[in-house]
C-alpha cells in the first residue's frame, strides 16, 4: 500500500484459515446427534431426524462454525446465545410436538429451535425481543427455506396472542414465573416448557400441562438460560 512520504507496504498478514467445509460440518452433525444427544438418553425418531437435517453451523456466527456442533452453548451477539444441541433436543423432545400442531417459541435468537420445530409441527411462530436479532433469524430462516415459520419482534411476555391458542409453547429464556399471557395462550391439553427463576439464582426447566382445572407443573432439569427481558412499557 503507498503512503505520503514513502512506500510503506503493508505488514503480512497471518493466513485466515479454511472454511469448513459442508461434507465435514454434516459427518460433525451425524457425531454431534449419536455423542450428544442419543448417548444421553433422549429417543424420539421424529427429534433425532429433526436434529441430523437442520444445518445448526447456518444459525451461529462465521466465525465459531467450527464449533457449531460442539457440546456447549454459542455466542449470537447481544448478550445472546444458542443453546447446546443437547439442550434443543431435550426441550424439543418433552414438549412432544405433533405433525398438526401450531407452536409458539419465545425467544428466537438465532432461529435454530424454530428450524427444528418447524421440522416437527405444522407452524411456529416466534418472537424475539432484541430486534435485530429477529431480522437476522427472519432472513435465515427464510434462506435456509423454513416457510412455516413466522417470526415477529416483540416483547415474549405479551405471547402472539392474535394467533393463540397454541398447542405447544416454548420459552428459552428464564423468566422469574410463568407469565400469564402464555397461560391463557395455551389451548386446553397444551404443553409449555419454559425455564423459570432469577439470573443469579437456581433455574429449574418446567414442563407444564394445561388441564380443565388448571396447569399441571413438572420439574424436569436444573438449567441456566438468559433472562427474559422485558420490553419497555
Amino acid at each position: 500500500m503507498l503512503t505520503l512520504g514513502g512506500c510503506n507496504p503493508e505488514p503480512a498478514r497471518p493466513a485466515a484459515p479454511p472454511p469448513v467445509v459442508e461434507p465435514v460440518l454434516a459427518e460433525a452433525r451425524m457425531h454431534m446427534v449419536r455423542d450428544q444427544i442419543v448417548a444421553r438418553g433422549i429417543t424420539d425418531p421424529r427429534v433425532l431426524e429433526a436434529m441430523t437435517r437442520v444445518p445448526r453451523h447456518e444459525f451461529v456466527p462465521a466465525a465459531q462454525r467450527g464449533e457449531a456442533y460442539e457440546d456447549w452453548p454459542l455466542p449470537i451477539g447481544y448478550g445472546q446465545t444458542i443453546s447446546q444441541p443437547y439442550i434443543v433436543a431435550f426441550m424439543t423432545a418433552a414438549l412432544g410436538p405433533g405433525p398438526g400442531d401450531r407452536v409458539l417459541e419465545i425467544g428466537t435468537g438465532s432461529g435454530y429451535q424454530a428450524a427444528v420445530l418447524s421440522c416437527l409441527v405444522a407452524e411456529v411462530y416466534t418472537v424475539e425481543i432484541v430486534d435485530p436479532l429477529a431480522r437476522r433469524a427472519e432472513a435465515d430462516l427464510k434462506r435456509l427455506g423454513y416457510a412455516n415459520v413466522k417470526v415477529r419482534a416483540g416483547d415474549g411476555h405479551h405471547g402472539w396472542p392474535e394467533a393463540a391458542p397454541f398447542d405447544a409453547i416454548i420459552v428459552t429464556c428464564a423468566p422469574e414465573q410463568v407469565p400469564q399471557a402464555l397461560v391463557e395462550q395455551l389451548r386446553e391439553g397444551g404443553r409449555m416448557i419454559i425455564p423459570v427463576g432469577s439470573q443469579w439464582g437456581a433455574q429449574e426447566l418446567y414442563l407444564l400441562r394445561k388441564t380443565p382445572t388448571g396447569m399441571q407443573r413438572q420439574g424436569v432439569l436444573p438449567v441456566r438460560f438468559v433472562p427474559m427481558v422485558k420490553g419497555r412499557s
